[in-house]
């Protein structure tokens, strides 16, 4: 296992015991201090739980080598890891919601202790900080679960935020002796549950678009184009495309070089393409070449 997997697979670790640990704690002083806001947020963390799983166990399928069901690897086994924590992070917000409308119906939360406070606190500050390391994991190693999982721990950044300013807003309605600012908390949980539900719409797109094959973005192909048309052998590029596949990209290119180049040299042309292609683009996992003949009177046009 390369260096960059094994701090992906450390980061996944990480976010899941974490997640374990943020959720029996907000549970626990939520149900102790009576506080709705931290058992809904102590909920959310369950499915964070089982969102982090779902990403640890998809980049370890990932990581398999190509097989003969398989030829193209295990990369997509990523995408879906993020699939399933975009549809988690969906039911989280209308979660979130639906008790942030419903409370707005109800006589104002004001009987709030510190440790709640305290607890919300430590939440905010512990998922910021994986969201910043998961992130800059999941980039360097081009992981779609872990970026996905990263995506989560920000979510969870505005849930806390939300049950900070909430908890804070009653402590504060308490000692003011106004009741109104109880109604701080569920307001904020609405606003938070739109942006979660955002965030999840977003990573749900992206996963769609890659399982269905969709092109990447059309810099990057310029990119490879440029590195094509270099190649001196290469008197036209017939056809080029590029699709992403979990955490790696493979590209297809049809390319015609001289009729007269023997196979051994075609065969070379072949493997400096692919060759190029690949070192300067580490995230690039397969180039798939076709040659095709190329005739100066223009013999070969279609």
């Amino acid at each position: 296992m390369t260096a960059v997997k094994s701090k992906s697979m450390l980061a996944a670790w990480i976010s899941l015991i974490s997640n374990a640990l943020l959720t029996v704690i907000k549970l626990l002083v939520g149900f102790l201090f009576n506080s709705q806001v931290l058992i809904a947020d102590g909920v959310h963390n369950a499915g964070d739980l089982m969102a982090s799983a779902a990403a640890l166990g998809s980049m370890r399928i990932s990581s398999r080598p190509a097989d003969e069901d398989h030829p193209y690897g295990h990369g997509k086994a990523e995408v879906i890891g993020a699939a399933i924590v975009a549809i988690i992070l969906a039911l989280a917000s209308v979660y979130i919601g639906y008790h942030g409308v419903a409370a707005l119906f109800e006589p104002p939360h004001l009987d709030v202790h510190w440790i709640t406070l305290a607890a919300a606190f430590v939440s905010l500050v512990w998922k910021q900080w994986l969201y910043v390391y998961t992130m800059r994991v999941g980039k360097e190693a081009g992981s779609k679960g872990l970026i996905a999982t990263a995506n989560d721990h920000l979510a969870d950044v505005y849930a806390s935020i939300a049950a900070c300013l909430g908890i804070g807003l009653g402590m504060l309605g308490a000692w003011l002796d106004m009741p109104l600012l109880g109604y701080g908390d569920p307001v904020a949980g609405i606003i938070v549950a739109i942006l979660v539900l955002k965030l999840a719409f977003e990573m749900g797109r992206e996963a769609v678009d890659i399982l269905m094959e969709k092109a990447v973005h059309e810099e990057k192909l310029e990119a490879f184009r440029e590195i094509v048309a270099a190649i001196p052998e290469v008197k036209r590029i017939d056809r080029l495309r590029a699709r992403e596949h979990g955490h790696y990209i493979l590209v297809d290119v049809r390319v015609s070089v001289p009729a007269e180049l023997t196979i051994q040299q075609g065969h070379d042309v072949s493997r400096h393409l692919k060759t190029t292609i690949m070192q300067r683009h580490a995230d690039v996992g397969e180039v798939l070449v076709h040659l095709n003949p190329w005739y100066p009177d223009g013999a070969d046009e279609p």
